[in-house]
């Protein structure tokens, strides 16, 4: 489902280059979940956005539902999401001009689906807002917005779903309702998950683990304390 080959990823900064990502190789099946922590900075973000096909590598390959998008154009890419992937933003990323019906059913008929409305309702219903379709965004709490974002990323039946912080801006009770949706809903759709957290406990609800340390990634085992020197399963990774 998901195949990385030494994958890099440099950018400049004034006259220097700097590596953000070193020589990454990956496999994740369909179906497994995944979560990739490390310390803020290492480069978890860069490589989601990457696997997602919403930003280019500097070199290496990426294989996505048996594709190769490193040598896709944006607008193939661009293809490719509306028809395998959904994403789910620390921020939401809900347009504020649009109810939250209205945010669950874009993706659908961007994509040419038919039924946009009647299945938009139900995911809204499945995250529990089936009262709150027209609401918009601004009229929402943050777990309400949050919720509407994993109703339209799941709306869509993607095939891959990756959450980049998906509980960053929730508090502890929030968080963990959220974190339960996202586990509900990928086990019904089976759907591949793969995540970015600084939460121990979130990572360990995947059944793999992969630690980014300086650009560099390693899969590490439930066994193992997964966090990196010097921080505890409860601080901030």
């Amino acid at each position: 489902m998901i195949r990385v080959q030494n994958l890099c990823k440099t950018v400049t900064s004034g006259a220097q280059e700097l590596a953000i990502l070193r020589g990454i190789n990956l496999e994740i099946k369909a179906g497994e979940s995944a979560a990739i922590i490390g310390v803020s900075g290492a480069g978890k973000s860069t490589l989601l956005g990457l696997l997602a096909g919403l930003d280019n590598a500097s070199s290496g390959a990426i294989f996505l539902h048996g594709q190769n998008i490193s040598v896709m154009t944006e607008d193939q890419r661009a293809s490719l999401r509306a028809k395998h992937v959904g994403f789910v933003f620390q921020s939401f990323q809900l347009l504020p001009g649009l109810t939250a019906l209205e945010n669950v059913m874009l993706p659908l008929e961007l994509s040419g689906r038919t039924g946009a409305a009647a299945k938009a309702k139900t995911f809204l219903d499945k995250v529990g807002l089936a009262e709150r379709g027209h609401h918009y965004p601004r009229q929402l709490s943050g777990g309400e917005q949050q919720r509407v974002a994993l109703a339209r990323a799941f709306a869509v039946e993607p095939d891959i779903l990756f959450a980049d912080e998906p509980t960053g801006n929730l508090d502890e009770q929030t968080g963990q309702r959220i974190i339960e949706l996202l586990f509900e809903l990928n086990s019904e759709s089976d759907t591949t998950l793969v995540l970015v957290t600084h939460e121990l406990p979130l990572a360990r609800r995947c059944e793999r683990q992969f630690v980014m340390h300086d650009g560099v990634l390693s899969e590490t085992s439930h066994d193992e304390d997964a966090a990196p020197a010097g921080h505890s399963e409860q601080g901030a990774l």
